[in-house]
């Protein structure tokens, strides 16, 4: 009995799905904020998630394995310093989706993927307690 993939193809052979990943979680870990559509969104969001967690590792086997799959060295440092020391009190749900509407031309649905930043969430926590009745 076959196991199955993990996340979806998109439409790309394996390598291309690989390259492809590699090359948006580089760009997502220097711009913080990427548009892109829902499926490639849904994609890079494990494998962001995964690569902070190991930059809140911080041990020398992680710095290594996230510079086998982040294509710029700036990012790996930036990925173990800034965004760790961020998300060192937060275990989990580093980044966000949210839903743009659809591209013009092939009328694909879109996406901004971005992290989440605490003052986001700190909002959250002053307006529910506000809100009780």
């Amino acid at each position: 009995m076959g196991q199955g993939i993990f996340g979806s193809k998109l439409g790309r052979t394996t390598s291309h799905r690989k390259a492809m990943l590699r090359t948006m979680v580089t760009s997502f870990l220097k711009y913080e904020k990427i548009k892109t559509t829902d499926m490639k969104a849904k994609e890079l969001k494990k494998v962001a998630e995964k690569m902070i967690t190991l930059g809140k590792r911080g041990d020398l086997h992680a710095r290594r394995q996230a510079a086998a799959y982040v294509r710029d060295r700036e990012m790996v440092g930036k990925l173990f310093g800034e965004l760790s020391t961020r998300y060192r009190d937060r275990s989990g749900g580093y980044t966000r989706i949210v839903k743009t509407g659809y591209r013009t031309g092939d009328n694909a649905p879109m996406s901004i993927i971005e992290f989440v930043r605490d003052a986001d969430t700190e909002k959250k926590k002053k307006k529910s307690p506000a809100s009780k009745k």
